[in-house]
Parts: C-alpha cells; sequence; structure tokens
C-alpha cells in the first residue's frame, strides 16, 4: 500500500513538473442521474467521455431505491453484488478515480442492474495541457490554421516547438515510468 501511495504521489509530481492538467466533474446519466427507469444507457453515457485519473464521478439518485456497488468485472457480467469492493448509500455519492483501468459500478437493488443501472468506466492517465496544441492565430490571408492533421502545413518552427515540449515531456514520464517499474508497477 505504501508503494502505491509513493507512485500516486510521483505521478501528480509528475503531472505538475510536465504541465497542468485540469480534472473533470461527471453527473453519472447526466440529467436523468443514477436510475433503473431505462432512461439511460450508462454505458453508452460512457462511451461519450474521456475518464482520466483524478476525475470524480458523481451519482444522485434517490437512495430509498437504489444504491451504488462498485464491483469486480466478473461481478458486473453476473450482476452480482453480493461482494462489492465499495457500497455507496447516500444518494448523491462522490467518487474520486484514483488510478487506471476500468471501473464497474452497479445498482445492488433486485432487479435494477439486470434492467441496465450498471456501469464501466474506463479511466486513463490525463494529458498534460501543455500538450493540447493550442490554436494558431489566423493567417493574414485568410487560410487556416495549420493542423496535426495536415503536417504539411505546419511551419518548421512550430514544428520545432512542439517537438521540444513534447520531447521534454516524454522524458519527464520515461523517467517516473521508470521509477515505478523499480518499485514493482507494471503498465
Amino acid at each position: 500500500m505504501a508503494l502505491r501511495n509513493i507512485a500516486t504521489l510521483a505521478f501528480f509530481v509528475m503531472m505538475a513538473f510536465s504541465g497542468a492538467y485540469s480534472s473533470s466533474v461527471y453527473r453519472v446519466g447526466d440529467s436523468d442521474g443514477w436510475t433503473s427507469r431505462g432512461l439511460v444507457d450508462y454505458n453508452k453515457w460512457a462511451s461519450t467521455k474521456d475518464f482520466h485519473v483524478g476525475d470524480t464521478l458523481i451519482f444522485a439518485y434517490d437512495n430509498q431505491f437504489h444504491n451504488v456497488m462498485q464491483v469486480s468485472d466478473q461481478d458486473f457480467q453476473s450482476c452480482n453484488a453480493t461482494s462489492a469492493i465499495s457500497s455507496y448509500t447516500s444518494g448523491s455519492d462522490t467518487i474520486t478515480l484514483k488510478r487506471p483501468g476500468q471501473y464497474y459500478f452497479l445498482c445492488g437493488a433486485p432487479g435494477h442492474c439486470q434492467a441496465g443501472q450498471k456501469v464501466d468506466i474506463k479511466v486513463t492517465l490525463p494529458v498534460p495541457e501543455n500538450l493540447i496544441p493550442s490554436p494558431s492565430p489566423s493567417s493574414p490571408y485568410g487560410s487556416s490554421s495549420p493542423s496535426a492533421s495536415n503536417p504539411e502545413e505546419m511551419s518548421p518552427s512550430s514544428t520545432l516547438s512542439s517537438a521540444s515540449t513534447l520531447n521534454s515531456s516524454k522524458l519527464g514520464f520515461a523517467v517516473i515510468a521508470f521509477v515505478l517499474s523499480l518499485l514493482g508497477f507494471v503498465f
């Protein structure tokens, strides 16, 4: 457990040195919330989002009828809530995604999971904002700005500055990955 805390700390320190990142807050099911009425296809909802470490899920529901159970993949597939990893019952549960990987949630009320009240969340590492290309100022001649999809339109200076930023960030991530591998973490 101490190694995991060290790894988490190392990751966030690396993120601070390589550029800021922003976390997002997602209300599961958007305005419909966490319900078994068939109003939301939760896996379709999740497939339209990019979840990253540090993001927060909010499950909003009537706790007289629903709950949130974090379960294993096997229990998710079979709608088994009897051996939950975590259980939430407040009706407004806030869950921070602390590691990359798959998270499986379902409602443990009888029949609710089978009715579709379950969601599979894939969480990845965040991308530092300094690696996200910013829009270029428009040309005085009215042409569109260069894009990563058309690299031949990119000027050599923008390519070099992007490359140096990318390479320094890659080096930082490589150092952290190496340290974490020494601590026994597998990527």
